[in-house]
């Protein structure tokens, strides 16, 4: 689980790291190569529903590992690219196999391990996003200065290619049928399970009906506000750094990944604290749930406050601050899934989330092309990030209420 979204990070990333080179060899305006960059998120959001859905009925050995199969060619043929039209289309296409990862590993969390592990599953599954982007940052740039763009995208393609055969040999639906599991493994994830319905596929309600819970609605809207800010650091941060500061290609690299390896740390811790603190009843579900949401929601709000840093060093400071404060608050949306959705729904309960969320990934790197363009600047776009983060800490605070499972109303 934890390789598959790394990849899914590195193979998203490599665009924004070529994107400085990108711009020159194929003569892409700046903002239309903000259209290039949300191109991806388009396909990755609106397919999210239907990956999620595929996942609980075929199961996730065919989601999951057809998504990395589809996505792993699609960045090898971006290699291919002749113009802003082909690198429109093959993003497109990226984002179509990418949607299945993140609802599929939500249903492995809910069938695979116990109930009281949950955020720390989800808060180190999702680490590895910010793993596959940091990395992506100075290992893209070095392959690019060894070879090219082009074969750089061929090369990262095949990682996810070799991952895939893996997974297929590998994986097995339910605990209970894995060829290396024992008995006592078994026993420790069903009895920490509260809904078990062992080999029941059935599904109790269509996907739409879901947006009949306030907690759905909540749940979509808050993760929409992330990853608003989240997308920042994956998409505009390589350029903001070189046009900003002056940065050359290999020190923008390594500096672009120090807030995402901050995330990737401060995500581990705050999934397992935060698994300990309801294990421990200091608080309730639902206040813990809370308190890491709207605390690192907080955090994230340092991202309008790096353009008035009077130094280098003190705006990637707060960068790292923000970019902890949005992984902290991402290993409770991953959780939330497992907790509220009703029988055999978690893959699709995460896709719905995923896909409203996206939509920030859709809208976050045209808004913020658009406002550099127009200003000159990247002060009034992460100013803007900030104010929707505010948004997300009233949404998680107010409308977000008691934490359970979903049961149907039929």
């Amino acid at each position: 689980m934890w390789l598959a979204i790394a990849i899914n990070y590195v193979d998203r990333t490599v665009l924004s790291a070529a994107a400085p080179r990108l711009i020159k060899d194929l003569d892409i305006p700046i903002d239309m190569m903000g259209l290039v960059m949300s191109a991806f998120f388009w396909s990755y959001a609106m397919l999210q529903i239907p990956a999620g859905w595929f996942s609980d009925r075929f199961g996730q050995k065919f989601g999951l590992g057809g998504a990395v199969a589809w996505w792993s060619l699609a960045t090898s043929a971006t290699g291919l690219a002749t113009g802003f039209l082909s690198l429109f289309g093959l993003r497109v296409a990226l984002g179509v196999g990418e949607a299945g990862a993140y609802p599929s590993n939500a249903g492995i969390a809910s069938k695979w391990f116990p109930d009281r592990e949950r955020a720390t599953i989800s808060g180190l599954f999702d680490s590895a996003s910010k793993f596959g982007g940091a990395v992506a940052m100075p290992l893209i740039v070095w392959l690019i200065s060894l070879l090219d763009w082009r074969l750089t995208f061929v090369a990262i393609g095949v990682v996810g290619l070799i991952w895939s055969v893996v997974w297929w040999w590998f994986f097995s639906e339910t605990p209970e049928t894995h060829k290396y599991i024992n008995k006592e493994e078994v026993d420790y994830i069903r009895s920490g399970q509260i809904r078990h319905h062992g080999t029941d596929k059935t599904i109790p309600m269509k996907w739409y009906e879901l947006l009949r819970y306030r907690n759905i609605w909540a749940m979509c809207l808050g993760f929409f506000t992330i990853n608003y800010i989240s997308y920042f650091f994956i998409t505009w941060l390589p350029t903001y750094l070189v046009k900003e500061h002056g940065m050359g290609l290999l020190t923008m690299g390594f500096v672009a990944s120090l807030p995402l390896l901050s995330g990737l740390v401060f995500e581990i811790l705050a999934g397992w604290l935060s698994d300990r603190v309801v294990h421990s009843k200091l608080l309730s579900l639902t206040a813990t749930r809370k308190l890491f949401l709207v605390g690192g929601l907080t955090m994230a709000l340092c991202i309008g406050l790096a353009p008035f840093a009077h130094s280098v060093i003190f705006t990637v400071a707060l960068l790292c601050v923000a970019k902890a404060g949005t992984t902290i608050a991402a290993s409770q949306v991953w959780a939330l899934p497992g907790d509220v959705a009703p029988r055999n729904m978690a893959s699709t309960v995460a896709g719905l989330q995923n896909m409203v969320s996206n939509f920030g990934g859709v809208v976050g790197p045209i808004v913020t092309g658009f406002i550099v363009a127009k200003t000159g600047s990247f002060t009034a776009a992460l100013m803007f990030s900030a104010g929707l983060g505010v948004l997300g800490i009233v949404n998680y605070a107010f409308l977000l209420t008691k934490v359970e499972p979903i049961e149907s109303r039929k």
